[in-house]
């Protein structure tokens, strides 16, 4: 059996599942919200010990002006009001891209989260925030140039947001789309990849689980036999 150590998920299709339900983008992004906690908590129970979720990415600026300054409100909410849970669950709180971007309050809400959570030992818990893979590896090249490190594949890991967490064992993208929209292209490279059809805010544990489940039953080669 294969043992599932990093979990990765893009959660797509929370304006779909809006429209379907006749309701504004921002109900959408709000019942995606809840299904954070439902995620989190599964994968803290299941004993996996990274699940980086692909919260919003340095290409969802280009989204109308309304819609970002709601998920960043909503981001700040989820910050607010998942504390307890994170304690509860012995998770571990983290982020990856360049939270530079967001301001000060919301960056301090980041740290204090981070900082509350920094003695738990179970799930970590990793939202990817203005993250993108091409501007990731942008980064940590330009880390190794200026330490004038050799560019090895082992040095470009330990340089990336994700040094910490290593390669990705499955990736999961609900909503049906069949791309990985610039999301841990590096760490995924040997990932298995699963495109399920089911809307993020329709996504369940039980659904998780019987992906994770497979995943524990895959013959993974990794270019050998």
């Amino acid at each position: 059996m294969n043992e599932l150590k990093h979990l990765a998920i893009i959660m797509d299709g929370n304006g779909r599942w809006a429209k379907a339900h006749i309701l504004e983008r921002s109900a959408g992004h709000e019942a995606g919200a809840r299904v954070v906690e439902d995620i989190a908590i599964f994968a803290a129970k299941r004993g996996i010990k990274t699940l980086s979720l692909y919260a919003f990415s340095t290409e969802n600026w280009r989204r109308p002006q309304r819609e970002v300054d709601f998920l960043m409100k909503l981001l700040s909410k989820f910050l607010k009001s998942k504390e307890q849970m994170i304690v509860q669950n012995n998770i571990r709180f983290h982020t990856i891209g360049d939270i530079s971007a967001f301001d000060a309050d919301l960056r301090a809400q980041i740290q204090q989260l981070k900082s509350l959570s920094a003695a738990n030992t179970g799930l970590n818990l990793v939202l990817a925030l203005n993250y993108g893979a091409r501007d990731e590896l942008s980064r940590a090249c330009a880390k190794l140039a200026k330490n004038n490190s050799e560019f090895s594949e082992d040095n470009i890991s330990a340089a990336l947001d994700t040094a910490e967490f290593g390669d990705v064992d499955l990736l999961i993208r609900t909503g049906g789309e069949q791309r990985l929209s610039n999301f841990l292209l590096w760490q995924a490279s040997y990932a298995e990849l699963v495109f399920c059809p089911t809307l993020w805010p329709d996504f369940t544990s039980a659904e998780c689980e019987q992906i994770c489940a497979k995943f524990e039953q895959t013959h993974r080669r990794f270019g050998g036999l």
